[in-house]
């Protein structure tokens, strides 16, 4: 299939560019750990359950498949702050992201405008702008949910559903 072409680069870019991909891929292991740790805090929510993400940490660091030195990071956090509400809330670790930003996003941008998936950096960025944003688009998706199948939208200037005539005038009724 066609795509874009392929990029070259001088040694220097692409030690710059190597340094890059490391901060990006940094940030997007800590991002996924931190999904991963929402994931759990759901389900003991959802469940009943009484987790403590320490104690999980320092469970895997000890035999599981993970193992990752890593985790003793993790487990410090939540040490530190047994109600972290996201691993990402950390000191620490928002720092280190904060600081990796900037080349996460370059990676993934050149790797979209090159053509090449990186669906890990990618689905990390796109988690991580979730978390910290005001507001999401999903009105988007209600408009297109209205659009092609009539199940009206909520606005966030009035109480309600709304449908939009799209075939017609384009009036906006109450649904």
């Amino acid at each position: 299939l066609p795509g874009p072409q392929r990029a070259t680069l001088g040694a220097e870019d692409a030690r710059h560019f190597a340094d890059q991909v490391e901060q990006a891929l940094y940030a997007s292991k800590v991002v996924s750990y931190a999904q991963g740790w929402n994931m759990i805090d759901a389900a003991a929510g959802e469940y009943g359950w009484t987790i403590d993400p320490g104690a999980v940490a320092a469970i895997w660091r000890g035999g599981c498949i993970i193992r990752a030195a890593f985790l003793d990071r993790i487990r410090a956090a939540f040490d530190t702050d047994p109600k972290l509400p996201t691993l990402l809330a950390d000191s620490e670790f928002a720092g280190e992201i904060g600081a990796a930003q900037r080349d996460w996003r370059t990676v993934v941008g050149t790797a979209v405008a090159y053509g090449v998936p990186t669906p890990g950096f990618s689905a990390a960025l796109a988690y991580y702008d979730a978390l910290r944003a005001e507001r999401l688009p999903a009105a988007l998706t209600q408009g297109q949910r209205d659009y092609f199948g009539a199940h009206t939208y909520r606005r966030v200037d009035r109480e309600g559903s709304f449908h939009t005539l799209w075939g017609g005038d384009r009036s906006e009724v109450a649904g």
